[in-house]
């Protein structure tokens, strides 16, 4: 097991802002409190819970087999929505780790009213460092959560660490174009105060380097722009519903970033899509 640490400032300022009463009640609200990532829509004004259920559905029709023997980390499990979805459907077991204890309370919740609070168990934690010993898990599952970090290199030897040999890393992350260039991106990183985005090259380079293999890496970029216009058509439209809730402030920020992201998808500055490495 790998031994305490503490986390990058990054991964504190994630906790903060996910811990609070604006952001849990935005996300639980517009996303439908299910899951909280990007969606793959089958037309541009679809439903944003339906679009979000089917990634987890993609993510999970790429790894293989799953079944009653299998075990499941979920990095960044925000309200289990994928937990729930793995453990229900196929019966294995999921630890979801996630570092919002708003989050948490919400989803132990869920998965208790779902009758999964035996096959889904919920830790407070940092996918820094992930407290599970060495080779203990089949398949480390991650949707649109390590952006978050200020060190991605350590989350995926945290990855490739808690993997058992040939166990499958199956994840989503809004990354940066590889041929992005410099400065563009300012207004979305100062934005979650992060200072660079991972990109597809980086990931294939750094997964390389620890011992994971590049299965699949299926492009989806443009339902990154998509989703994150769906987003911001449902708030603008919800709007004085939400601020009924949600601080005015918060909502101006939302907009504010969720235009950005559109408009770096638009210009050809993002990327997004799925990605499964296999530890050799």
């Amino acid at each position: 097991m790998t031994s305490a640490a503490p986390t990058s400032r990054a991964v504190d300022t994630a906790r903060d802002y996910y811990d609070s009463d604006d952001a849990d009640r935005f996300y639980s609200t517009v996303w439908g409190g299910e899951d909280i990532h990007i969606g793959i829509y089958e037309e541009p004004n679809g439903s944003i819970c339906d679009a979000s259920r089917r990634t987890v559905e993609r993510l999970a029709s790429t790894v293989g087999t799953i079944d009653t023997s299998t075990r499941v980390l979920d990095l960044g499990s925000g309200y289990c929505g994928a937990a729930r979805y793995l453990a229900g459907t196929f019966g294995c077991h999921v630890t979801a780790l996630n570092l919002s204890q708003v989050e948490n309370r919400r989803a132990r919740e869920l998965n208790a009213a779902a009758g999964l609070g035996g096959l889904v168990e919920v830790l407070d934690g940092s996918f820094e460092n992930v407290q599970s010993r060495d080779s203990s898990f089949d398949l480390v599952w991650s949707q649109d959560a390590i952006l978050h970090s200020g060190d991605r290199d350590r989350v995926i030897a945290e990855v490739a660490r808690v993997l058992r040999q040939g166990g499958s890393f199956v994840f989503t992350d809004p990354m940066q174009s590889d041929d992005c260039p410099p400065g563009v991106l300012a207004p979305i990183l100062d934005r979650i105060h992060l200072e660079t985005l991972g990109s597809p090259g980086y990931y294939r380079d750094v997964a390389a380097r620890h011992g994971l293999e590049l299965v699949l890496f299926e492009d989806l970029t443009d339902q990154l722009t998509t989703h994150y216009r769906r987003v911001l058509e449902e708030t603008e439209a919800r709007q004085g519903e939400l601020t009924r809730t949600i601080s005015s402030e918060y909502i101006v920020r939302m907009r504010r970033g969720l235009r950005h992201w559109v408009d770096g998808g638009v210009a050809g500055h993002l990327a997004w899509g799925i990605a499964h490495f296999r530890k050799k």
